[in-house]
């Protein structure tokens, strides 16, 4: 894909990524890897599942994988607000024929960004983030973090114990 500036010159290649939030931070998913986009329902838990595991879900008669990004990142749960729990969103990622629901505390826009704004993934990035990134990008003095998803929905037998 070619991008094109004010001018309507084009700016070279660029990559379409799906936004999500966690709390305040913004991450990235390569566009081609997004099926769907969902508020998750109807979840059951799994007895004895690695934390990030939310549960089940059935997503248009698929059983789904439900995975909580927070926990997968090394982050608390999110507090409730109010009187209630915020809604959450989920993203549907497919791999090795298997759907998963990424639980996210929020969806944000597509972007399409090229490689001017990209940069090699921070080395004083945290260790868990570093190793489910591909690379950042630097928008308006935020940073988007581009998630690898076959590392995020990649589980070792050393990651569940490490959960």
């Amino acid at each position: 894909m070619q991008a094109a500036n004010a001018n309507g010159a084009e700016t070279g290649p660029t990559d379409d990524y799906v936004t999500v939030y966690v709390g305040d931070t913004l991450f990235g998913l390569a566009i081609e890897r997004v099926h769907d986009v969902f508020v998750p329902s109807g979840v059951t838990p799994v007895p004895l599942a690695p934390n990030e595991i939310v549960g089940l879900l059935n997503l248009r008669g698929r059983v789904v994988t439900a995975l909580c990004l927070r926990r997968r990142l090394g982050l608390p749960d999110a507090e409730p607000q109010g009187d209630k729990a915020s809604p959450k969103m989920a993203i549907g990622l497919e791999q090795g024929g298997e759907t998963f629901a990424l639980v996210v505390d929020g969806v944000g826009e597509v972007l399409k960004l090229g490689a001017d704004s990209r940069e090699a993934v921070p080395i004083n990035l945290d260790p868990r983030w570093r190793n489910l990134a591909t690379c950042v990008h630097r928008l308006d003095g935020r940073l988007l973090v581009i998630l690898d998803v076959d590392a995020l929905l990649g589980f070792s037998a050393a990651g569940a114990k490490a959960a």
